[in-house]
């Protein structure tokens, strides 16, 4: 275990959230921005809006999955335990 400053983890979680949160803004809104620019229909439905909505919620998904590996390991690592 790792002897360090509380200040250390909560100064790592924010860079952390930060980060994450960058991803989520491009994941949310990138797609759209450019989904006009795609003309081509799948099922009726215009391609743009199955890549903005599968695409969105499969990038969510991996957003969560990564904060919670990510903090796990922090946890670990700045465990008081012995």
């Amino acid at each position: 275990m790792k002897e360090a400053p509380p200040d250390d983890y909560w100064r790592r979680t924010r860079h952390l959230t930060v980060w994450l949160l960058l991803a989520w803004g491009l994941v949310a809104f990138v797609p759209v921005f450019f989904a006009r620019e795609l003309s081509v229909e799948v099922f009726g439905w215009p391609l743009a809006f199955w890549l903005a909505s599968q695409g969105a919620l499969l990038g969510f998904c991996a957003i969560v999955i990564v904060y919670a590996w990510r903090m796990r390991r922090l946890d670990e690592e700045f465990s008081a335990e012995p």
